[in-house]
């Protein structure tokens, strides 16, 4: 099994549209540090310009921790196509070469391939987040350095001390992680009813804007199907940064506001995945292969 992860991890690493999803994260992470580093005072005197006549910020404001949650928002919506291009073209792409029946002619079982072949894409999908993270965290913080942090929400402020940040982030990335290996999960499954990569790639995307767009319309016939949908629950990293205040309105340093929203978030996005791979091995099972 294990030889078989490797086998198919380095398969993936060997094609050239791999390397796309790392070029197109370095360079929007860059062109985004350069414009904020440049212009970063107009965004924040945009950002402040309803509250800078009722409250004094002070501090470094535009640092290194903001800036990576502002890239967050950005990115993390696009990461999904970029995670599809591998996972949805794990099976398909195979049959469209013509070596799926060659695989299976290895003394492997079909569910010990298909696991494979899911873990091996769930490997791209966490290294490419680590990446992502090395650049908008670790090399913001080098660029703009490190301060408290000044969120604005929907109704209100949040301010996080500096010592109370860096943990929230690793809560975040590995929130994230969870959310994109579901995406990998949907392709995966969807790759296994074609035998080229263009559907189920084009399937994957669909299904997330679809799903995206019933969960943040506010009409109250679709409120009862939000819960259910993987997509309600994608943003849910955003709630590492939102923290408890006591009575008297004073914030509770290393508190998260709604903790059992994430947990909940979480177990949701987990029973995704099961039912997703567990989805794409029964069917694969099934399956004549005749590529």
């Amino acid at each position: 099994m294990f030889s078989l992860i490797q086998i198919e991890t380095y398969k993936i690493f060997r094609r050239p549209r791999t390397y796309i999803a790392f070029a197109a994260i370095t360079s929007l992470i860059v062109l985004i540090q350069f414009g904020l580093k440049v212009d970063g005072k107009s965004y924040l005197d945009f950002m402040l310009n309803d509250l800078s006549t009722t409250l004094q910020i002070e501090g470094n404001i535009m640092n290194g921790y903001l800036v990576c949650y502002v890239m967050l928002q950005l990115l993390l919506v696009h990461v999904p196509l970029l995670i599809a291009l591998i996972a949805a073209d794990m099976i398909s792409g195979e049959a469209n070469m013509g070596t799926l029946r060659l695989l299976l002619t290895k003394p492997f079982s079909r569910t010990q391939l298909m696991l494979s072949k899911f873990i091996a894409s769930t490997i791209y999908t966490l290294l490419l987040l680590i990446w992502l993270a090395f650049l908008a965290l670790f090399v913001s913080m080098w660029i703009f350095g490190t301060d408290d942090m000044f969120l604005m929400k929907s109704s209100y402020v949040v301010l996080l001390k500096e010592n109370d940040v860096f943990w929230r982030y690793i809560g975040a990335f590995v929130f994230a992680a969870l959310a994109m290996t579901t995406v990998a999960a949907l392709g995966f499954l969807l790759s296994v009813f074609a035998e080229n990569s263009i559907g189920p790639i084009v399937a994957t995307m669909s299904v997330i804007i679809f799903f995206t767009i019933l969960s943040t319309l506010n009409i109250p016939i679709f409120n009862t199907v939000k819960p259910y949908l993987f997509t309600t629950h994608m943003i849910s990293w955003k709630e590492f940064f939102d923290i408890q205040v006591n009575d008297a309105n004073e914030a509770i340093n290393g508190s998260i506001q709604n903790l059992p929203k994430i947990l909940q978030s979480a177990a949701i996005l987990l029973i995704h995945i099961v039912v997703f791979v567990w989805a794409a091995i029964w069917v694969f099972r099934k399956k004549d292969i005749l590529s």
